[in-house]
């Protein structure tokens, strides 16, 4: 029997055309699915590695993510910021950027055109190299200070002073510890992007930062930022390593600070509060019970630090909150007061030429001196090769209905459990 053949028509070509283009679509999507993250290695001194600018978009890591965004890297240049790398992530709704140079710290986040942050007198992101440490008896770490994060840290935190060291020869010896400790002014070995293939589309920040020195500790930061698409919301996960075969003392706070337009007359800080200390003399002046409200830039005024020790939920979760006078914007952080059991309330409601802003700071300790600290009991130990992580989650919250929610989660931590108010400062 003679079989006909049929000539495929136009329409049926079309037809057949699009099939090939859906499965090959398809095809792409699983590869691209069961794919490795996309990984980009901005700086390595290992591989001596380190690119002045790049830009890497959603494009390139992952085109079926359905928010766009970008993760850029730029260097400063002039003045006391030249040589700064800055890292910009732009997640679709908010703007982070990261200083690498400077110990994976958080200069600012935007979410539209609010700038979540403040005005230091420092305009500029002052190269580690600028600042000397041991300047104005111990506190020349404030020549660069202007964060909205940097971590305190890690072989001390906290105020200027003297302590008690190992020498190489094994004796004892005095020596003057400068605020804040180094971590902040050190810039990171290693940084790498990587950017998840399937959704959310997280994307990953890592750094690596050292604190070593020969007959000294051997202190390592592995820091990560995640944020996702679209979402309003990130997360550091840190982890601080003893790199050494000896226990080694650590201590980390996380200096966190925010002046306006959140920081305002009649702003507050909101938690759930067990007990409040003040930690001077100045600080017990007036009435402690009226700590968490703000006042407006007022010149001369002098900074009130307060010591907390906060409820938590069954899984140890906490949350504070510093929301505006209005109350329709704010910002929270979530973290495990296991880790970080010690919050730090510092008020420095100065003019805003002189650096209007308050800390809102979670720690190992408070920033009393170390030898205070150690005394107190607040100063942890690694053994060697230890590791210790650290996660907390920052919220911004640019409704009066998203601070809200953020308010009765604290009030649902708090319940009817009492807040103990200390009229005489810290001991």
């Amino acid at each position: 029997m003679r079989h006909s053949r049929r000539q495929l028509t136009a329409p049926t070509l079309a037809v057949f055309a699009a099939v090939l283009t859906l499965c090959a679509s398809l095809s792409i999507c699983a590869s691209l699915s069961a794919a490795e993250p996309y990984k980009y290695q901005f700086t390595s001194v290992s591989e001596n590695v380190n690119p002045a600018a790049v830009t890497i978009s959603r494009d390139e890591a992952t085109p079926f993510c359905p928010t766009d965004w970008t993760v850029r890297k730029d260097r400063l240049a002039g003045g006391k910021q030249d040589g700064v790398d800055r890292i910009t992530i732009d997640n679709g709704v908010l703007r982070i950027v990261v200083i690498p140079t400077r110990g994976m710290s958080i200069w600012e986040v935007w979410n539209g055109d609010v700038r979540i942050g403040w005005e230091s007198p420092v305009k500029e992101i002052v190269h580690p190299r600028m600042v000397t440490l041991s300047a104005r008896g111990g506190l020349g770490w404030l020549d660069g200070f202007g964060e909205l994060m940097c971590r305190c840290g890690l072989e001390s935190n906290g105020q200027p002073g003297p302590d008690e060291i190992v020498t190489n020869t094994g004796a004892i010896a005095s020596t003057d510890l400068t605020l804040h400790g180094k971590l902040a002014y050190l810039p990171a070995q290693e940084v790498e992007l990587q950017v998840d293939r399937d959704a959310p589309y997280a994307i990953h920040l890592r750094g690596r930062v050292d604190e070593h020195m020969v007959h000294g500790p051997k202190l390592t930061l592995y820091s990560e930022l995640i944020v996702v698409p679209g979402e309003s919301t990130f997360r550091l996960v840190d982890e601080v390593a003893n790199e050494s075969g000896s226990e080694s003392e650590f201590q980390i706070l996380y200096h966190t600070n925010f002046g306006t337009p959140l920081l305002e007359a009649g702003a507050e800080f909101v938690a759930p509060i067990e007990r409040v200390t003040p930690f001077n003399e100045r600080a017990a002046e007036g009435d402690v019970h009226e700590f968490a409200t703000y006042t407006g830039p007022t010149a001369g005024y002098v900074e009130q630090v307060y010591l907390l020790r906060l409820y938590h939920d069954a899984e140890g979760q906490t949350i504070v909150m510093l929301r505006n006078a209005s109350s329709d914007r704010g910002v929270s952080l979530r973290y495990d007061t296991t880790a970080l059991p010690y919050l730090t309330v510092w008020k420095n409601t100065t003019s805003q030429l002189d650096g209007y802003v308050t800390g809102i700071e979670p720690g190992t300790n408070y920033p009393s001196g170390r030898q205070h600290e150690r005394e107190a009991g607040r100063v942890p130990k690694l053994g060697p090769e230890e590791r210790r992580r650290f996660e907390i989650e920052f919220a911004i919250h640019p409704s009066a209905a998203s601070v809200t929610e953020a308010l009765t989660q604290i009030q649902q931590i708090q319940g009817e459990r009492a807040t103990q108010y200390d009229v005489e400062p810290a001991e």
